[in-house]
Order: C-alpha cells, then sequence, then structure tokens
C-alpha cells in the first residue's frame, strides 16, 4: 500500500516534466528591443526630449526621443537634468518607453 502510494506520487511528481509543451497556433508579437541612454536633458519640447551625454575615452553623443501619451515619466523633466531614458527603435525614431529623472547631487 506504501509503496504504491509512493509510486504514484513520484509519477505526478515527474510527469509534467516528460510532456512536452504545446505548441502555439501563431508566433508572438516580437517586442522591440528596449536599451538605454543616460545623460544631461539640453532640449525639451512637447514631443521630444535631446539628451547629451559624455563618456570618458568615448565620443560625447546627443540623442533626441520622441515622447508621447504613453511614455512614462518619473520626476520633474526640466533642462540640465539628469536622466535614464529606456527607448526603442522604430520607424519613426527612438521612442521614449520610460524616463527617470535623477535627483540633483549634493554639493
Amino acid at each position: 500500500m506504501v509503496q504504491s502510494v509512493l509510486i504514484a506520487c513520484l509519477v505526478l511528481l515527474f510527469a509534467p516534466a516528460s510532456i512536452p509543451a504545446r505548441a502555439q497556433d501563431s508566433e508572438p508579437a516580437e517586442q522591440p528591443k528596449s536599451e538605454f541612454f543616460s545623460g544631461v536633458v539640453t532640449v525639451l519640447a512637447d514631443d521630444k526630449v535631446t539628451v547629451f551625454r559624455t563618456v570618458l575615452g568615448k565620443n560625447a553623443e546627443s540623442r533626441t526621443f520622441l515622447i508621447n501619451s504613453e511614455t512614462r515619466v518619473e520626476g520633474k523633466m526640466k533642462v540640465k537634468a539628469r536622466v535614464t531614458v529606456r527607448y526603442a527603435k522604430n520607424e519613426d525614431g527612438d521612442r521614449a518607453l520610460h524616463i527617470i529623472v535623477r535627483a540633483p547631487q549634493k554639493k
């Protein structure tokens, strides 16, 4: 009796691992890969923001990101604010998905 219960438990424990996963009927919609860019806001408009960054040993770089109603902004964005932008590339340009405004450094 104990032996049959033990065998039943082992079968139930390992059975899901041996059943192959069901293939989906259609391909899932591919999410655009998001990337990050950090720097200082140099231009701020209603529909876009330009961020400038310098990295030691590399060339300075400036990027403009499109902003729309779906863009999440944490903090108060203004010129000269330090920000990190999570963005996705699309045919219209780089679209900001999430902007985090960094707190000013204390001196």
